[in-house]
């Protein structure tokens, strides 16, 4: 079986999360510059089998679009073009920051490290990737 990945998609900073083979486990990938993703991603794609990937739907809380989906938008237009074997999915992403904070906390780690945007941006990637595979059992 290939991996499923996913994208924290940001303005300046996006986490990716992948699966193990299997598709069962979720685990953090990489914290990479946007303006560098694409690329990064079709290198990945290389060394790796990828079924697909999995992309969040940045929204706002009442379910308004936020100010990043646009761009979201513009980098799935892209991949579709460009890399049409691969597919690409949004999942809303919706608390993912709020949850991988919590998660940061829960796990010990200090203050400093909680601070880490590319951190969080990983363990947001991680957690959109979690509720899609559960979302799929």
């Amino acid at each position: 079986m290939a991996r499923i990945l996913s994208i924290d998609y940001g303005k300046k900073r996006t986490g990716l999360a992948v699966t193990d083979p299997l598709q069962i486990i979720a685990g953090g990938l990489a914290t990479v510059s946007t303006s560098e993703l694409f690329d990064w991603l079709k290198a990945y794609l290389v060394k790796e089998p990828v079924e697909r990937i999995i992309i969040g739907e940045p929204r706002q809380p009442n379910g308004q679009p936020s100010e990043n989906l646009a761009r979201v938008q513009q980098f799935v237009n892209r991949w579709r073009k460009a890399v049409p074997e691969v597919p690409i999915e949004y999942y809303d992403e919706r608390f993912t920051s709020v949850l991988a904070h919590q998660a940061m906390l829960q796990g010990g780690l200090r203050k400093k490290a909680r601070q880490d945007k590319a951190l969080v941006d990983e363990i947001s990637a991680t957690i959109i990737l979690e509720d899609y595979l559960r979302s799929k059992k």
